[in-house]
């Protein structure tokens, strides 16, 4: 069985979701940053850590992909075309969406007072949207790589709550039509409820 260390409410929400849509039992340890078991698991005190047989691994997307290989699921297989462009559009995502409201959440309450730049929320703002935009035009069917979802979907999915909770524009049709599509799975029903 899996263990998943981490707060709900963080990155630690799509490790959960892998493991629901992929039918893994799994125990959940709502650990905060920093705490000294994270600590001990992470030298960077971030979270989510997944315990497999007690072996940590780190970072929400390298535990993505590790499941999904894993399993032989949600994913294409390693060294075809059709995962490199999955990883394509995950990096993207990281790059351009993640990275953006991670910027913004640092400057809206993780940094200390003193080194926060509130000034550069609207300028995140509008990144984001635009970058959306490049993410969407990508898009191959319901799900970003095409008729079955895999990865990057948690991912992007999971940025636009994400999006939402830090009052980022959510104007985007098909990004709201995405979202809805993504979030009415069961295993993503089976977490917010």
């Amino acid at each position: 069985m899996y263990e998943v260390i981490g707060n709900p409410g963080s990155r630690a929400f799509r490790v959960m979701w892998m493991l629901e849509e992929l039918g893994q039992p799994y125990t959940l340890s709502p650990d905060k940053p920093r705490t000294e078991r994270v600590n001990a698991l992470n030298p960077t005190g971030k979270i989510p850590v997944l315990l497999d047989d007690g072996v940590p691994i780190t970072d929400s997307t390298a535990i993505l992909t590790y499941l999904a290989d894993k399993h032989g699921a949600l994913t294409y297989p390693a060294g075809t075309i059709e995962r490199a462009h999955q990883e394509s559009v995950t990096h993207q995502i990281l790059d351009e969406i993640d990275a953006v409201l991670w910027t913004a959440a640092r400057h809206s309450f993780i940094l200390p007072q003193e080194h926060r730049v509130p000034e550069v929320k609207p300028s995140l703002m509008w990144e984001y949207q635009r970058n959306l935009d490049h993410v969407l035009a990508r898009m191959k069917g319901p799900y970003l790589m095409g008729e079955e979802m895999t990865v990057p979907d948690i991912i992007l999915a999971h940025c636009g709550g994400w999006a939402r909770s830090a009052k980022f524009p959510i104007d985007n049709a098909a990004f709201k039509t995405y979202l809805t599509h993504v979030r009415a799975r069961p295993a993503f029903q089976k977490l917010v409820r």
